[in-house]
């Protein structure tokens, strides 16, 4: 199966600059390439921050802009993003009763759980509670039951990656996390967003990935302590899956237009 990873759009309302970006314009260029390029694609997931300030007009410009898309697109919960206000214009996710958005999708492929790790609005790091934590592991359990592999998605990464202003703003409890984890045997990838860079490797022996923002990308510094923001072009991802195998093709789709080259 093919399906598209897209990542931390962070709209604002009527064309607004985020750091000199034009977040609209950036999503719109991102969503023409799909539909150009990976049209056959099974759906796409994006994982959080939607919108940069979590604003009503922001969640409705991207169902606009997404819903052009010529398959499902489905999201959750980032560090900016506002559950409430979300909850109010993204009214086909599967919310829950008590506002918070996990859910899982049944594929060819396996079971997709997805993760809300949103701590709170005015938080940036992120934190699963124990309910949220008590509802993965009973899908968890359902899947292992029926034989099916398991793909997680969520926006906080929750281990370091090295790079000291994100680490300082992942997942809070990743320890409790991975206790869960810890039980089972097909967990066959996990998805984050969050750090607006590519990043591939495994966690406790759990293939990972992250895929750069459609918006403003991070630098690259394993020394700096200060978060500091660069012009490298956005991507999206594309995965490929089979029986043996995730492939994960990153695509800068602003350089499309590049020409080839002797």
């Amino acid at each position: 199966m093919k399906f598209i990873h897209l990542s931390d759009t962070h709209l604002l309302p009527n064309s607004q600059l985020v750091h000199g970006i034009d977040v609209c314009a950036r999503l719109k260029a991102a969503v023409d390439s799909i539909c150009k390029n990976f049209a056959d694609a099974e759906f796409c997931m994006m994982t959080g921050d939607i919108a940069e300030l979590g604003d009503r007009e922001s969640y409705f410009d991207a169902k606009h802009i997404l819903n052009r898309l010529p398959f499902p697109w489905y999201g959750l919960m980032g560090n900016h993003d506002i559950r409430s206000v979300a909850r109010d214009v993204l009214v086909d996710f599967p919310w829950h009763s008590d506002g918070y958005l996990q859910y899982e999708l049944e594929t060819k492929a396996g079971q997709f759980i997805i993760l809300d790790s949103l701590h709170s609005d005015d938080v940036h790091s992120g934190q699963l509670c124990k309910e949220r934590l008590g509802w993965l592991r009973d899908k968890l359990n359902i899947a292992k039951t029926n034989g099916k592999n398991v793909f997680l998605f969520m926006h906080h990464v929750p281990f370091d990656i090295g790079v000291p202003w994100l680490d300082r703003i992942k997942m809070e409890n990743g320890a409790e996390l991975w206790e869960i984890l810890a039980d089972f045997r097909n967990i066959r990838h996990m998805f984050f967003g969050h750090v607006h860079r590519p990043i591939h490797g495994s966690w406790h022996d759990i293939p990972f990935s992250t895929v750069k923002a459609t918006a403003h990308q991070v630098a690259l510094t394993f020394g700096e302590p200060e978060l500091r923001f660069i012009g490298e072009n956005p991507s999206y991802a594309i995965v490929l899956i089979d029986d043996d195998q995730v492939v994960i093709h990153d695509h800068s789709f602003m350089e499309e237009h590049l020409p080839a080259v002797e």
